[in-house]
């Protein structure tokens, strides 16, 4: 009689990459068939790029046969109350904060030929580990309880708890979980609806670092609460750079006083020097003010460091190649800058100047966080400031240049609803007043103003300050970024975790 031949096991705990989606997606379609089946690609692909060293798997002999995946979360701006889809972003990790105190256990699966081996039991190891090496307070995740449905009809969920805590009943979810050191914190109801086997409850489970150092805020740590100033200034007519250059410094200087993290100037902020070109046409008389824009350029910057605050300098002209573009600068105070041209340029521009649109959207770092520039007419679509949120800016600057108030009440509820679809910050401002025999820019229309989101965080109307109109004046308020966090996860309405790209998606070309 032969002997029955034993299986020899190699086994390799390692980080998730891209090329095992196809592998992982098997495993999930044979343990998750009743729960919907594997992440997307797109999901899987989000996860990793997110939080690479979070998603875990065990090979046995190259095959792939468990997985855990996490996040790390600011578990305060979430609380207790939370369903699955939101605070995975709907398996995206559209949430994951690397500033956060808490690791979430976002998944763990094993190929039911293996549990045996207590591969579970490794997976959750690596991950406490992880807590251990992040120094986070705590390990916390939501637990199916799959024996349930055939409790339901004598016991309340509580009760049904209970009874697995107190052995009586073996649950295949919670029983290993309290066995790994974690405590039930709460029941959560309606936690993942489709889990017909818990009857969509499920348990907020936590096992807390013991090892956790309490973290104490160092100089330059990251702020959430930023003071913003924009200049809405009058537009008079220069006779050189210098003039120009003194007077943005009377505003950088004023709003500078104020502690302010950044200030924003208008679209076209080197327009009073048109005056000098009178004698050309309007294409020339562009392309001539062109050429002081790297000079204005440079001493902004200058300022931007001697006056330690970030500076937008609303937007230039450029000619290069024989190519004219319309571009803002970030001038930061650490004395770096960066450009965002302008993608969606007017009707007019191209009429009359022969402006080109730019071909690339970028998200900015600066010492505040995220940011990004929509220029003017750039806020009037609402794929550019989707897709900058979802790169991660929390604060969108709009310089704008209008001569009606048609035309400025565009940029300004574009940019309104900006705020609110996209739960930002939205500061918008322009000129005002006239620059006689400058033709295309003669008039002004303005009122600067600082949007936020819509909910009970925010004021009422959802505006945090806004200037008077067609008056030189800054316009100064602070922006809470935590409160974006806030609303995000517990707002009355959610636009961003509410969105169903099961349905639909937004990509960059």
């Amino acid at each position: 009689m032969k002997k029955a031949k034993i299986q020899k096991h190699k086994l390799l705990l390692r980080l998730l990459t891209l090329a095992d989606y196809d592998n992982i997606a098997i495993l999930m379609e044979h343990v998750y068939g009743n729960l919907g089946g594997a992440w997307q690609r797109d999901q899987y692909i989000s996860q990793l790029t997110r939080f690479p060293e979070g998603q875990i798997v065990i090979e046995d002999n190259g095959q792939i046969v468990a997985a855990a995946l996490s996040m790390i979360v600011d578990y305060g701006r979430f609380g207790d109350n939370h369903t699955y889809a939101q605070i995975t972003g709907d398996g995206y990790l559209t949430y994951h904060d690397p500033l956060g105190d808490t690791l979430y256990g976002v998944d763990i699966f094993v190929h039911p030929k293996y549990r045996g081996l207590r591969l579970g039991r490794r997976l959750y190891d690596a991950r406490k580990e992880l807590c251990r090496n992040l120094n986070l307070r705590r390990f916390i995740a939501g637990g199916r309880i799959p024996g349930y449905a055939q409790y339901a009809e004598n016991f309340t969920p509580v009760r049904y708890i209970e009874e697995v805590k107190n052995r009586e009943i073996f649950d295949p979810v919670l029983s290993f979980q309290l066995a790994n050191g974690f405590h039930v914190r709460k029941l959560l109801t309606g936690y993942l609806p489709v889990d017909a086997d818990s009857k969509g409850f499920a348990t907020l489970l936590e096992w807390v670092n013991l090892d956790y150092v309490e973290k104490t805020p160092s100089i330059g740590s990251p702020k959430t609460i930023i003071r913003l100033g924009v200049v809405q200034w009058q537009m008079r007519t220069l006779t050189s750079v210098e003039e120009l250059l003194k007077h943005a410094e009377f505003f950088i200087d004023a709003v500078a006083g104020y502690q302010a993290d950044f200030v924003l100037f208008p679209e076209y902020m080197s327009a009073p020097l048109m005056g000098l070109f009178n004698d050309k046409s309007p294409p020339d008389a562009i392309r001539a003010l062109a050429s002081f824009s790297s000079e204005i350029r440079d001493g902004l910057l200058e300022m931007a460091m001697s006056y330690n605050i970030n500076i937008i300098a609303g937007s230039l002209p450029e000619y290069s190649a024989h190519e004219l573009y319309n571009v803002s600068w970030l001038l930061r105070r650490n004395g770096t800058f960066e450009a965002q041209y302008k993608i969606h340029v007017t009707i007019d521009e191209v009429s009359c100047w022969g402006v080109k649109g730019g071909n690339a959207l970028k998200v900015f770092d600066t010492d505040c966080g995220k940011i990004a520039v929509l220029i003017c007419y750039d806020s009037e679509f609402p794929e550019l400031a989707r897709l900058a949120t979802l790169q991660g800016a929390q604060i969108l600057f709009v310089p704008f240049w209008t001569d009606t108030k048609n035309a400025y009440q565009r940029v300004r509820y574009c940019s309104h609803a900006r705020a609110i679809e996209n739960e930002c910050f939205v500061a918008i401002t322009g000129s005002v007043g006239n620059l006689p025999h400058a033709e295309n820019m003669d008039i002004q229309y303005a009122q600067a103003a600082i949007f936020s989101p819509s909910d009970f965080f925010f004021p009422h109307d959802a505006i945090l300050a806004e200037a008077t109109p067609n008056t030189e004046m800054t316009l100064i308020a602070d922006v809470n970024l935590d409160l974006l966090k806030q609303v995000r996860t517990r707002g009355a309405a959610r636009n961003l975790s509410n969105r169903r790209p099961d349905l639909y998606r937004l990509e960059w070309f």
